[in-house]
């Protein structure tokens, strides 16, 4: 319960004001922390699956460590998801107003950058 207000009150320091809903996976916590840190006014609601795109977030970097054990320590953790990060960015497709881009164009584009970071690596 003192976790959970604790993550509610940093929330609302940082933004300034109270959201109108809170989607939890359901933890009992939750519902009274909201009640006593965000207000009455905030409708809870609870689902596994309404966060599905902020939990697909970090998939990758779960794929990536997972081999390695996890991380020994914060700093190793942070190192890697910076780097994992830029990396991921980099070769990302990068679509204006969800313009379609096909699967050959997507491949070229990648070998395109690949060629390009393995002829820095090479001339480092």
């Amino acid at each position: 319960m003192a976790a959970a207000q604790r993550f509610f009150t940093q929330a609302l320091d940082l933004v300034g004001q109270a959201p109108e809903q809170v989607t939890t996976d359901g933890h009992d916590a939750y519902p009274r922390a909201i009640r006593e840190t965000l207000g009455d006014r905030v409708i809870h609601r609870t689902s596994r699956y309404k966060n599905k795109r902020i939990e697909q977030d970090h998939r990758g970097v779960k794929q990536r460590y997972s081999p390695l054990c996890g991380f020994g320590a914060f700093a190793s953790a942070a190192r890697f998801c910076s780097a994992f990060e830029e990396q991921r960015q980099y070769f990302r497709v990068a679509t204006r107003s969800s313009a379609y881009v096909s699967l050959g164009d997507r491949r070229r584009l990648f070998q395109d950058r690949w060629a390009t970071v393995m002829a820095e690596l090479a001339a480092a």
